[in-house]
This record gives C-alpha cells, structure tokens and sequence, in this order.
C-alpha cells in the first residue's frame, strides 16, 4: 500500500512539473507573441511620433515667428503714433497758433474800424439842416 502512495504522490509530482512546464512554455510564447506586437506597435506608429514632433517643431517655429511680427507691428503702432503726435504738434505750431494770433488781429482791427466809423458817424452827424427837415416824412 505504501508503494501505492508513493506512486500516487510521484505522478501527483510529475503532472504538477508537466502543468508548471506548460505554464512556462505559454507564458514564453504569451511574451514572444507580446515582444513581436509592441514592435509591431512600434513600427506602425514610428512615422505618426515622427509626423507630430515635426508639427511640434513646425508649431513652435510658427510660434516665435508670429510673436516677431507682433513685435514689430506693436513698434510700428508705437511709431506711427509718435509720428501722429508730431504731426498734430506741428500744425498746431504752423498754422493754428498763427490762425489765432491773426484772428486777434484781424479782431482787433474791426474793432479799431468800428470805433473810427464811430468816430465818423459822430463828427459828421451835425445838427440837421432845414433841407433835411422838409425831406422827412413823419
């Protein structure tokens, strides 16, 4: 009977090695089958990674591109702006202030001919003569 256990437990022990091996042997071709996918994986997706760092690149160069050109537009709105100011100072210089100095002027001497007229109208308004008398009607 004891001879009957041992060989019991020898091919309990020999199918456990058998199960152990096949366990071994599927999860060597499970990794194999694995290693041939993710470089499968890897192949097919190599042009997509190269095709969106080349965007990536393109991106950031199209990036410090724009920010030059807001750049220089901000300095030519800067530039444009002083010219403006300059200009407007200018012709209020040139012409305006002349414009006002020869309203004053011309101000002025309607005064003056108003108060000479005043003047005139005053001096040769002398008493009315008879003649005028008879040719007013009122």
């Amino acid at each position: 009977m004891t001879d009957v256990f041992i060989g019991i437990i020898a091919v309990a022990t020999l199918v456990m090695a058998l199960v152990q091996v096949a366990f071994i042997a599927y999860g060597w071709t499970i990794a194999r089958r694995l290693s041939r996918m993710l470089d499968q994986v890897e192949h097919e997706l190599k042009p997509v990674l190269d095709s969106v760092s080349s965007i990536a690149r393109d991106a950031a160069r199209a990036s410090s591109l724009a920010v030059v050109q807001v750049e220089r537009v901000d300095r030519l709105c800067t530039y444009l702006t002083d010219r403006v100011e300059q200009t407007a100072t200018t012709f209020e210089r040139a012409i305006l202030t002349p414009l006002r100095e020869g309203a004053a002027v011309i101000a002025g001497s309607k005064a003056v001919l108003a108060i000479f007229k005043n003047m005139m109208g005053r001096t040769t308004s002398s008493p009315r003569s008879e003649e005028e008398d008879t040719l007013f009607i009122g």
